[in-house]
């Protein structure tokens, strides 16, 4: 019995002592990993590629688009959701990530005026 208090306030100090980053990368797990290593994506990091210079304002409209368009097409249900670092506060944050070819992604940018254009563009590349 004694180990395994010993065990348990160890582990306590430990997380404890760990800095935010990784206590949050610690919650997001696995999903951090796919974020990190582009299997996931999230609609600031699709924006940051397509280089759309958007306010933050304008970005989290564009994330309740897609999240919109990710419902419609999956029965009302929600994405994977992910913490991340806000890009301007520093803040931390739960986020949508998606699969990089996801449709919702190109239906957000088709349907937010804001990022038209981009789906427009995006489209005729394609075709």
């Amino acid at each position: 019995m004694h180990r395994t208090v010993t065990i348990i306030r160890r582990t306590i100090r430990a997380a404890l002592a760990a800095t935010r980053p990784l206590r949050y990368t610690a919650l997001s797990g696995e999903i951090a990993a796919l974020v990190a290593t582009g299997r996931l994506v999230r609609t600031g990091d699709l924006l940051d590629r397509l280089g759309a210079d958007l306010p933050d304002g304008q970005r989290s409209w564009f994330g309740r688009h897609v999240a919109k368009a990710y419902r419609a097409a999956h029965g009302g249900a929600d994405a994977i959701r992910v913490w991340a670092q806000h890009r301007t506060t520093g803040r931390w944050i739960h986020v949508h990530a998606y699969a990089p070819a996801d449709p919702a992604l190109f239906a957000g940018l088709a349907s937010y005026g804001r990022t038209r254009h981009l789906a427009s563009t995006d489209l005729e590349l394609a075709a």
